[in-house]
């Protein structure tokens, strides 16, 4: 992890209005010098399951996993946090500590807010209480949703909306490099690692993809769509 200082001040930064859109002057000096930007490599853990949650985060620059590990030590993806995301917001108010761990699956930057001055803002300006509010149920909407979805889908089915979502909602376009490992999608979709090879095997003989090391091209988006409905 390497402290940074790419931003001189939280008025500048272009997901400011996501979240801190309603706050004055002065609250937004307190946020400003209670902030630390962190970049951390592909694979560094960024907050571990048990850790103190004593600050809030969010997502600058770069992609992360939330996950927790299995009393057998087999890990288990919760979701995936693009730029813009507000990566702990669910557990600032919840616990004292982390449920879950985070870990960088791309170079992410990361801007670490003290906890206390959050808090204090929170407590001072309604109209953000309100836009925190309104943010924490979105997020709880947006998982709770995600995994009725996979939840309802066959093997196939959990392998198209993974690519498309990657397409789509990630990179946003059709050539991408695959940031999780072949065992890491199994881990999210909440299938074998053996299946998940053999599904990309068959989507690239079917001509729906083509895979070269860890870049996937869409070749048939139409068709892996359809399969992300059917299930």
């Amino acid at each position: 992890m390497k402290i940074k200082n790419d931003i001189l001040s939280c008025k500048t930064c272009v997901y400011h209005q996501l979240l801190f859109g309603e706050l004055n002057d002065f609250e937004y000096k307190l946020v400003n010098e209670a902030r630390t930007e962190m970049l951390f490599k592909r694979g560094e853990v960024i907050k571990e399951e048990g850790e103190t949650v004593n600050s809030f985060l969010y997502l600058r620059r770069g992609l992360v996993k939330l996950y927790k590990t299995d009393h057998h030590g087999k890990d288990h993806i919760l979701s995936i946090n693009k730029p813009g995301d507000f990566v702990n917001l669910l557990a600032i108010f919840s616990e004292k500590n982390y449920q879950y761990s985070i870990a960088a699956l791309e170079d992410t930057l990361v801007c670490d807010v003290k906890l206390e001055v959050l808090k204090y803002v929170v407590s001072a300006n309604g109209d953000f209480s309100l836009r925190v509010l309104k943010k924490m149920s979105q997020i709880s909407e947006e998982i709770i949703e995600s995994r009725f979805e996979q939840s309802q889908k066959q093997v196939k089915g959990r392998i198209a909306q993974i690519l498309l979502f990657f397409a789509e909602n990630i990179y946003h376009k059709e050539v991408f490099q695959l940031p999780l490992t072949r065992r890491e999608v199994g881990e999210l979709l909440s299938i074998t690692t053996e299946n998940t090879i053999r599904t990309l095997s068959e989507f690239r003989k079917d001509g729906l993809i083509d895979i070269e090391g860890k870049t996937i091209q869409l070749l048939d988006k139409e068709r892996l769509e359809n399969i992300n409905i059917t299930g």
